[in-house]
Order: structure tokens, then C-alpha cells, then sequence
């Protein structure tokens, strides 16, 4: 026993996730938060690496703030929560990578 398909061109589209009911093709989400995220956590694993950290730490924060701007993103709870996160990351690799590049010097006193 086989299944009717209806052949109304209009239903073509329900079989592909990307477009709406109308057949418009529907706006993905943006990528840039979750490429906040992942530049923020590779800033704070690569703190060590001379200037590696902190160059991803600014890469995390750009993205997170220019995600934010977009519409879509702003929109959107969760995707708007991820770039907040990949800012948040970021500045925690600047930190820590400013830290390891730029230690306290110590001053030496001569003992007596």
C-alpha cells in the first residue's frame, strides 16, 4: 500500500526545514555568538601562549559586541545571553592574558 503525496507544488516546501509555510526561505540564526564563546574559551585556555590569549580575548569581545547588535540576534533570548557569555569570556582571556604577559614586578631590597 502506497501513500498519497498531494501534488500541489506548495507542498514541496514542507519536506525542506529551511522555509516557512509561505515558501520563503526562512533567516537562520547568526553564528557570531557561539564564535564568542569559542574564541573566549580559547582565550582563557591559551592565556600562556605570549599574546595568543589575549589577541583571541579582543577577537571573543568584538564578535559578542558586533552579535549583539544584529537584529536577529536581539531577538532572539538565548542567542542574545550566548554573546553576552562570549563577551563575558573574552574580557576574562584579556584579563588573565594581560596578567601572565605583564607580571607585578618585584622590587629587590639589598639585605643588610
Amino acid at each position: 500500500m502506497t501513500a498519497a503525496v498531494p501534488d500541489s507544488p506548495s507542498a514541496d516546501h514542507r519536506m525542506c526545514p529551511s522555509l516557512d509555510d509561505n515558501g520563503i526561505r526562512k533567516q537562520r540564526g547568526s553564528r557570531l555568538p557561539a564564535v564568542s564563546i569559542a574564541l573566549g574559551a580559547l582565550s582563557v585556555a591559551s592565556f600562556w601562549v605570549a599574546g595568543l590569549g589575549f589577541l583571541l580575548g579582543v577577537a571573543a569581545v568584538v564578535c559578542g559586541a558586533v552579535a549583539t547588535s544584529r537584529s536577529a540576534v536581539a531577538d532572539d533570548e538565548a542567542a542574545s545571553l550566548r554573546a553576552l557569555l562570549g563577551v563575558v569570556a573574552g574580557a576574562a582571556g584579556i584579563t588573565v592574558s594581560a596578567i601572565a604577559l605583564f607580571p607585578m614586578p618585584r622590587t629587590c631590597e639589598p639585605r643588610i
